[in-house]
């Protein structure tokens, strides 16, 4: 994901001369500063000197080390922290960066690798607009940017848009495999599916989101579309994807509690 922010920064605008990168191996240093043109720094303090906008795009274990290792020089500069650390709650991002440092939580989706993810964000109430603005400017060259009123949110959101790719993947390898049973080239019910998809996420996002009035436009009456959704509702495909994106929610609640264990294990004493 850092790679992907990296890239995405620099598609949009910014200079190569603007960003720094710390990264502890060698070999994946060269590799960003060669494919970028961007300085890369096995120190950390070195790669955050001067940052205004500080992004944390690490393991969730490393994230309270890496923040501790960096309160000193955030409570000098006043650096706005931003964190891709899954799971990782704000109080323990806040407690490693120390007092007075804005900190906001972002889930970005892995369709971010190519420009078109969402990213959901999250900041406590004194994040002024000002600082909203640098969030959404930075993590908008992955894609789109929405807020949300609470940190629990924000696993709903891992549930809906994090996960959420694979959702359409399955069902995607899903259809693939039924045409090719009902006589299809498997490469050729490969292709339709992939298209499929392509295209329809075109269609939903130039229509205002309004998915329901695209699924009607498709589905003609008595037609071939409502013979097939009839199909899937019978089967209970509604509650079934409510109960997916219950589970994924939980589990993500799950592994935020895991996190800040291990976050208050490493957080010095």
């Amino acid at each position: 994901m850092g790679r992907a922010l990296v890239g995405g920064l620099l598609r949009s605008g910014t200079r190569p001369e603007q960003l720094n990168v710390g990264e502890s191996s060698a070999a994946a240093r060269e590799l960003v500063a060669r494919d970028f043109g961007v300085s890369a720094f096995a120190d950390n303090t070195q790669a955050a000197a001067g940052a205004a906008v500080a992004v944390l795009a690490v393991k969730p274990q490393d994230a309270v080390t890496t923040l501790t290792g960096l309160a000193a020089l955030f409570a000098r500069q006043r650096s706005l922290v931003v964190s891709v650390a899954a799971g990782v709650r704000l109080a323990a991002l806040e407690a490693a960066c120390g007092p007075g440092i804005p900190v906001v939580r972002a889930m970005p989706n892995r369709p971010a690798l190519v420009g078109a993810g969402i990213t959901g964000l999250y900041g406590a109430s004194d994040i002024s607009p000002a600082q909203r603005a640098s969030v959404e400017r930075v993590l908008g060259a992955l894609g789109e940017t929405v807020w949300v009123a609470t940190e629990e949110a924000l696993d709903v959101v891992t549930a809906l848009s994090g996960s959420g790719p694979a959702y359409f993947f399955l069902l995607a390898e899903l259809m693939a495999e039924a045409g090719e049973q009902l006589g299809l080239p498997e490469g050729t019910a490969r292709r339709l599916a992939s298209a499929t998809l392509y295209g329809s996420g075109l269609l939903a996002q130039g229509a205002d989101c309004d998915l329901r009035r695209l699924r009607s436009e498709v589905t003609s009456a008595g037609g071939t579309t409502e013979a097939a959704l009839r199909v899937l509702e019978s089967a209970g495909l509604r509650a079934t994807v409510a109960q997916a994106l219950s589970a994924a929610t939980q589990r993500s609640r799950e592994l935020a509690a895991t996190a800040a264990i291990t976050a208050t294990a490493a957080r010095p004493s």
